[in-house]
């Protein structure tokens, strides 16, 4: 196998016009482990981003690393957007991984332990506790821990066992007379390997209260203690801790016969992410090295491929979770202010929705304005015997519905009932089936998403008699129908009865659910239909605008930008003297600020206590702009395999409060991040002088009377 020299991989990154997709992620997850670093954050807070650090690293070698493999381990070509082809680039990206792994245990080490105390926390071993409560240990081990635990040994008797994916598990080295693993050449005598994996529905800490202080003692360390109890009258030589990633990217076959062949191999499918090719072991400070040698080589991995925790380390961030949603310490996370009213609708005086409607538009700026409009307007349409028919997109759900039980209730009450539930929705798979099929048997018509495509486009259609005249109420938005990331995550949504928007999305679901080809939309723009032709076309239209010496620009937010085709419109759109300003949260493919290439492009990232989530594309269209809402981000993922929708915004007054959305979002100086034409980023650091300036807390706030007349492009 051919390498490259380091020097010339960094050449080549340099060289191409574009940012590689993973490496621009390793930078956002960079910008999240900030958060758990700053000193005026609770230490429960800091806890909670080193956590989301920790699953979002685990989702990343999961699926990004793992479809890498997808092409190394099946000898397909692959080049990255960083000019680099398969083997220089997972190079490239295992090195850059484990620098951010190490920072991740030198925050946890350094920076967040030495504050436990502060907090009456303690995280100790056993041999930190008191006699007693060894005791009190012990029991727990000896009467729940112990009854759980399977001893699976490898030697000439018995085959290698299949080891979970995300589960901490002991490598347990003991010295037999009988059949064994010679562990290496220096040493001839036979070993036994066994292992055992820790159950995930253990408590990952067990906790001891004392005066002052409770302390958690991790279950490793527990099972560790009484190891001998699984191996009697067995010399143990090591038991050393490791945890497994595999490859959980997937793709599904097309079929004809959805209800079967397609949630069958679905299923399927998800069972692969428990036993797929093995990408990395996280190991602690101290292993058995033949052991470790022994595991690489029946996982065919390579030194890069062995991730291990240092001295006083943690395997596992997420398991902090159990500490920071402690009934003693989740005061501590930050907390919001109630939500307010929407800008144009007045839900505390009792104002009728559904009236309201009929003669604007209204939207729902979540988490500033509470998502209870549209859930209590979804349940009250269920009860409703006016209403004939709800059509809604699914992708994914809080754990307790009211958005299901709502429809449930209205299929209960005769009413037809539409609801295209994408059920490949990443990690919700097993839930959206399980809802999707109460929904089924309730006499709903349900589509499993479509085998070529998933359905990401957040729309809802409810259909309602009144007097000779037919109403549609109509909710389009950027985020999913989800009471609880509707009070974590930043989208926008409108309810309208206008009649073209009633009419684009009645065309757009006859799409989805038969096999209806619409000449147009007034107000939507769709993927994979024709979204990328539209966006490019507004692009060159302010391209025009500027070579012919009028005024232009371009703001867009979105969560992540990769599309090259749209990339290279963007920069041609620079070089016409077009003011470009990103707003992308996530991954950005884009270089700005290269001379010649992007120097009227700037982009910035904010991260912080809200994730930004909503879509919101403005173009200055000489003066009467043209703003777009919607689920799409623009990845070439969104573009070509996935149902999307972009929506124009109509109503002045929602146009006013997106363009003030996006305009707070560009001053931000408290949680926002700049980008540098290499891929890296700078946190904004305001002046003393400067007005601090928080996006995530303007909006609780502002008011129609304190919309501002903004300048969007001069910043």
């Amino acid at each position: 196998m051919a390498t490259i020299h380091s020097k010339k991989i960094e050449e080549l990154i340099q060289e191409s016009k574009y940012i590689s997709r993973d490496l621009s992620w390793l930078q956002f997850n960079y910008r999240v482990l900030d958060q758990a670093r700053k000193d005026d954050r609770t230490l429960i807070d800091r806890l909670k981003f080193l956590a989301i650090t920790s699953s979002n690293l685990d989702e990343f070698f999961m699926i990004r690393i793992g479809s890498l493999y997808n092409y190394i381990d099946f000898g397909k070509e692959r080049i990255d957007y960083s000019g680099l082809s398969e083997y220089p680039f997972r190079d490239k990206l295992f090195d850059e991984s484990h620098k951010f792994f190490n920072l991740q245990m030198k925050t946890y080490t350094k920076e967040l332990a030495p504050n436990f105390k502060d907090y009456g926390i303690k995280v100790l071993k056993f041999n930190g506790l008191h006699k007693k409560e060894k005791e009190k240990v012990t029991d727990y081990f000896k009467e729940t821990v112990f009854p759980m635990l399977t001893p699976m040994t490898y030697d000439g008797m018995h085959s290698f066992p299949i080891l979970m994916n995300k589960v901490l598990i002991f490598g347990v080295v003991t010295q037999s007379s009988g059949n064994g693993i010679q562990m290496s050449k220096k040493n001839t005598s036979r070993s036994k390997i066994s292992f055992i994996q820790i159950p995930n529905n253990l408590p990952r800490f067990f906790e001891i209260r004392r005066e002052r202080e409770i302390v958690f003692i991790p279950i490793e360390e527990i099972v560790r203690e009484h190891i001998s109890w699984l191996f009697r009258n067995v010399e143990i030589i090591s038991a050393d801790l490791f945890r497994l990633t595999r490859n959980g990217d997937f793709t599904l076959e097309e079929s004809d016969d959805i209800e079967t062949n397609f949630l069958d191999e679905l299923k399927s499918k998800l069972k692969t992410r428990q036993t797929g090719r093995v990408v990395r072991i996280e190991v602690e400070a101290k292993y058995n090295k033949n052991l470790l040698r022994f595991l690489k080589k029946r996982w065919n991995l390579e030194d890069f491929n062995i991730f291990k925790a240092p001295a006083g380390g943690l395997i596992d961030f997420t398991s902090f979770w159990q500490i920071i949603k402690h009934n003693e310490f989740k005061h501590l996370l930050p907390k919001s202010p109630p939500p307010r009213d929407p800008i144009n609708y007045h839900a505390r005086e009792n104002e009728d929705l559904m009236e309201v409607l009929k003669e604007k538009d209204v939207l729902l700026h979540h988490p500033y304005n509470s998502i209870s409009p549209l859930i209590e307007l979804l349940e009250r349409s269920a009860e409703d015997p006016q209403v004939l028919s709800i059509k809604m997109t699914i992708y994914r759900l809080a754990k307790d519905s009211r958005i299901v039980e709502a429809l449930l209730k209205a299929a209960e009450n005769g009413k037809n009932v539409a609801v295209l539930f994408e059920v490949k929705a990443r990690f919700d798979e097993e839930n959206n089936i399980r809802q999707a099929n109460r929904l089924r048997k309730a006499g709903c018509y349900v589509i499993y998403g479509l085998s070529a495509v998933k359905t990401h486009t957040k729309l809802l259609n409810i259909v309602r008699q009144e007097g000779k005249k037919v109403t549609s109420y109509v909710h389009l938005a950027s985020g999913n129908y989800n009471e609880d990331t509707a009070t974590l995550y930043t989208d926008i949504g409108i309810l309208t009865t206008k009649n073209e928007y009633a009419h684009d999305v009645s065309e757009f679901f006859n799409v989805i659910t038969g096999h209806s080809v619409p000449g147009g939309y007034e107000t939507l723009l769709t993927a994979p239909r024709d979204m990328r032709e539209q966006l490019i076309s507004l692009i060159r239209n302010e391209a025009e605008n500027a070579k012919k010496g009028g005024e232009s620009g371009i703001v867009i937010k979105i969560n992540s930008l990769q599309d090259d085709v749209i990339i290279d419109e963007l920069y041609e759109a620079s070089k016409a003297g077009v003011p470009i300003r990103l707003i992308v949260r996530g991954i950005c493919c884009l270089k700005p600020g290269v001379k010649g290439l992007s120097d009227n492009i700037k982009v910035i990232s904010i991260v912080g206590n809200y994730l930004e989530h909503s879509r919101i594309y403005y173009f200055h269209n000489s003066g009467d702009p043209k703003l777009y809402g919607g689920s799409a981000d623009v990845m070439v993922r969104s573009l070509d395999r996935r149902l999307e929708s972009l929506f124009l915004i109509k109503d002045d007054v929602i146009k006013n409060y997106l363009i003030n959305v996006l305009y707070y979002n560009l001053i931000d100086n408290v949680n926002s991040y700049k980008m540098n034409s290499d891929g890296t980023y700078i946190m904004k650091q305001p002046s003393d002088k400067e007005e601090i300036i928080s996006v995530h807390e303007a909006f609780y706030n502002l008011t129609e009377e304190k919309l501002e007349e903004v300048d969007l492009l001069s910043i």
